[in-house]
């Protein structure tokens, strides 16, 4: 498997499908890297050299006790696009991973990257607060904590169904996308889990929003049951200097997905026609 080791000795998995300009996926809780299949197979036969990672404590990556925080999720990123020497990268978050490539802009720049995606992202806030009445209250994600610790398993066939709005009348969301989810989300460690639940909801990414100087797309579905769209995706729009917001008429959280072909199209606009660059060794 292809890793780097992260300063504090974590290996972090990644993989790295295709030829061209990079993008760069993060992706959500409490998924890995296999969640952006879809768009990763996508954009590699359309031009592009693709790169996901597992997070910390996900996946095929190492499962430290401590580290398991937004800060050193996006210096893990860093160092993932320092070790592949990555210039004008595009990166693109879901959720969580939303949360990862916009702390990154925040705390270490746009140097290597040219455009940004948000996808379902949990910027800038998912916790109510008195400043945030559009998010959610904490006893929804000490709910989430709960159901993690006490039957993590059960926990995530559950969720699957929110997740993807298989929960609505008339989806048509497969068992099979649903046993995914489950089997993705089993592989993460129960402490990066748990510990991940603060993160994504009461990490403020406000400053990080305001200090993003790339133009990002920002894509979410109005029936997002696990990310609120007026808390997340139009607030983010509001304070992106260059941001543009396309809105899924009843998408659900997990429209990578369930909306695949829309958002791969959406996707390969944003990116543009790629150059040709010379193959990757081994390519």
């Amino acid at each position: 498997m292809s890793t780097i080791t992260t300063t504090d000795g974590t290996p972090i998995y990644y993989k790295d499908w295709g030829s061209g300009p990079p993008m760069v996926f993060s992706h959500g809780w409490p998924l890995t890297a296999d969640a952006w299949d879809d768009q990763l197979m996508f954009m590699a036969s359309n031009g592009y050299r693709v790169i996901a990672h597992d997070r910390r404590g996900h996946g095929r990556s190492g499962q430290p006790w401590n580290g398991n925080d937004m800060d050193t999720y996006a210096d893990d990123l860093g160092q993932l696009l320092e070790a592949l020497d990555l210039h004008g990268a595009i990166l693109v978050g879901h959720s969580t991973g939303g949360g990862e490539v916009v702390r990154y802009l925040g705390r270490h720049g746009s140097s290597r990257v040219a455009k940004a995606v948000l996808v379902s992202a949990v910027p800038p806030l998912m916790l109510k607060t008195a400043t945030n009445p559009a998010g959610q209250p904490i006893e929804v994600f000490d709910a989430i904590r709960y159901g993690v610790a006490t039957d993590r398993s059960q926990y995530y066939q559950d969720l699957s169904a929110p997740f993807y709005g298989a929960n609505r009348p008339g989806a048509t969301v497969s068992q099979g996308v649903r046993d995914a989810f489950w089997l993705m989300s089993m592989t993460v460690g129960l402490k990066a889990a748990y510990d991940c639940v603060r993160e994504f909801s009461e990490t403020d990414f406000t400053d990080d929003l305001r200090r993003v100087d790339v133009p990002t797309l920002i894509v979410q579905g109005d029936d997002d049951q696990i990310v609120p769209i007026d808390a997340a995706g139009r607030r983010s729009a509001e304070i992106i200097p260059d941001a543009t917001l396309k809105v899924y008429p009843g998408a659900p959280h997990g429209l990578t997905a369930t909306h695949k072909d829309t958002l791969n199209a959406d996707l390969l606009e944003f990116a543009g026609t790629p150059v040709p660059v010379a193959p990757r060794r081994g390519q």
